[in-house]
């Protein structure tokens, strides 16, 4: 009962603190808005069902017209606000804060889980190749649009990024068991080569070269509603499926053997939980490109916090996450020059003197 109310308590003040670095994010910018303004244009912008729309639709490929009913939609509140503020709020800053969340949400939840599947928590999401697959994907969709099916850079980064998820775990994998310290050496090697692939394509990207370095070291700028929709069901079915494996994550800190005496289907649970974490990586690396540290450091700060009990680590985890890529994304944007800084620079610049602290102050991470 203790451990379920420091759960709730926890994770009911991250949420309120994720809630007020929306607002506060949403407020701040070349245009100030009152964050009690912003809190009721977000407002005005949630949608509820108002009736039946019997409109009809193309079908592209028959080139056909069919009814297609569907849902109409009206605003839940009607709170009087500018609409120009309304405007900012909801269609300029909104959709790019709430990505920064939920890319946050997803990297820090998987970063939990790395660093309980490694028994190391100075391991992360891209310990396995992940984010190599997404960026090699993603400048491919760049440098040769031709040699990418659909052309989409999403889907590229998306595609690579599983693709080498599952190329690492098949390469580890060895009569049935896959040890956790092939698994690591091998995610080390395919990212070099992964690394030596993307180097060649930014050789001969042309003109797509400066997108393809900007899209490597991370950047929310110019994303929208289409970006979020994209990212946002994958994060979160994601995490919440991953949260149900929190036990098994306790057990396996105890080791192979142990977890197995304990009645966990060791390889099984290692399989479902390195997927799950890879898709919602995949997930956030897509729409927003490498963004490093926060899988790393989030966890660790939380675990410093909350204790290594990942079924209270976990949720408080991933909403931490959130609020932290939030916040490095406003300092992102904020106005310092002609040119503003991509995201993942910022969560460098805080992540790797944190992570220089951990390797000096070993007695922090032995526990």
């Amino acid at each position: 009962m203790q451990r379920r109310a420091r759960t709730v308590v926890w994770s009911a003040g991250l949420s309120v603190l994720l809630v007020a670095v929306v607002v506060g994010s949403a407020a701040l910018g070349p245009v100030g808005i009152d964050p009690l303004i912003v809190a009721m244009a977000i407002l005005n912008g949630i949608a509820v069902p108002s009736g039946i729309d019997t409109g009809t639709a193309t079908l592209p490929l028959l080139e056909w017209t069919v009814p297609m009913p569907g849902l109409e939609f009206s605003s839940a509140f009607s709170f009087p606000v500018d609409e120009t503020h309304e405007y900012i709020v909801v269609q300029l800053r909104l959709p790019r804060i709430v990505l920064a969340a939920t890319v946050g949400f997803g990297l820090a939840a998987a970063g939990t889980v790395m660093q309980g599947f490694f028994r190391n928590p100075l391991a992360d999401p891209s310990i396995i190749g992940v984010s190599s697959g997404g960026a090699a994907g993603a400048v491919a969709a760049i440098a040769f649009p031709a040699l990418v099916p659909f052309g989409n850079l999403h889907l590229a980064a998306f595609v690579g990024a599983l693709a080498t998820a599952f190329l690492v775990y098949g390469i580890a994998t060895e009569g049935g068991r896959t040890p956790v310290a092939t698994l690591l050496l091998s995610g080390v090697a395919v990212q070099a080569f992964l690394g030596a692939m993307i180097s060649y394509m930014l050789i001969h990207s042309g003109d797509g070269l400066r997108a393809a370095v900007v899209w490597l070291m991370g950047s929310l700028r110019d994303r929208g509603w289409s970006d979020v929709a994209f990212a946002l069901p994958i994060s979160v079915v994601g995490v919440l499926v991953l949260a149900t494996y929190a036990r098994e994550l306790n057990v396996l800190l105890l080791g192979e053997e142990d977890a197995h005496h304990l009645g966990v289907e060791v390889e099984r649970t290692k399989l479902l939980l390195l997927a799950l974490a890879s898709i919602v990586t995949a997930a956030g690396v897509a729409v927003t490109g490498v963004i490093g540290f926060v899988g790393l450091v989030v966890p660790h700060i939380m675990r410093l916090l909350v204790g290594p009990d990942h079924r209270v680590l976990f949720p408080t985890s991933a909403l931490a996450g959130g609020s932290f890529l939030v916040v490095t994304d406003t300092i992102a944007r904020w106005p310092t020059g002609p040119t503003e800084v991509p995201v993942g620079i910022v969560t460098a610049a805080l992540g790797a003197p944190f992570f220089l602290f951990l390797l000096t102050h070993r007695e922090v991470y032995s526990t």
